[in-house]
């Protein structure tokens, strides 16, 4: 037998082969979604398609907010 494939992490294992992740860090995303207004990041999870979702407070509510590669804070769902 030849060497074992090399191990995929649970993020990039779900993704289709041709999807292309970027290279926007959690810390970037979190810093992005507390300038749009939101605090409390947290629970972050990027998506093979470059979305961040995660869970923040806004007017002393939980809400689950996303943002879009193109830097749009939103809350998920809209």
């Amino acid at each position: 037998m030849g060497p074992a494939p090399p191990l995929l992490g649970p993020a990039r294992a779900a993704c289709a082969p041709g999807d292309r992740i970027d290279k926007s860090t959690i810390d970037e995303a979190r810093q992005k979604i507390e300038g749009a207004g939101y605090r409390e990041v947290r629970q972050l999870r990027k998506g093979c398609d470059n979305y961040w979702h995660g869970i923040a407070m806004k007017d002393r509510n939980e809400v689950r907010v996303v943002l879009s590669p193109q830097g749009r804070v939103m809350r998920d769902g809209d």
